[in-house]
């Protein structure tokens, strides 16, 4: 257990963070999943940049690896 003040504060900043970046995960996963289900070319088409960014924004924030987008872009 932490003993020292700041050892406490990034403890709980950790855990708010591990659950944001957790929520974005699992966005983004639901995400790739729905353009990789969709039919309609038109559709998917329009959807496709959004699923970019997330991806891209993931990789900012470091909630995921810097080689998951370039990957998960192709596929």
């Amino acid at each position: 257990m932490a003993q020292h003040q700041s050892a406490k504060k990034r403890i709980r900043q950790d855990a708010k963070k591990r659950l944001a970046n957790r929520y974005y995960k699992k966005t983004a996963r639901t995400a790739i999943k729905k353009l990789r289900e969709m039919t309609d070319g038109a559709e998917a088409k329009k959807f496709l940049p959004k699923v970019v960014s997330m991806i891209d924004r993931l990789a900012k924030r470091n909630a995921c690896t810097r080689s998951r987008p370039p990957t998960s872009k192709v596929a």
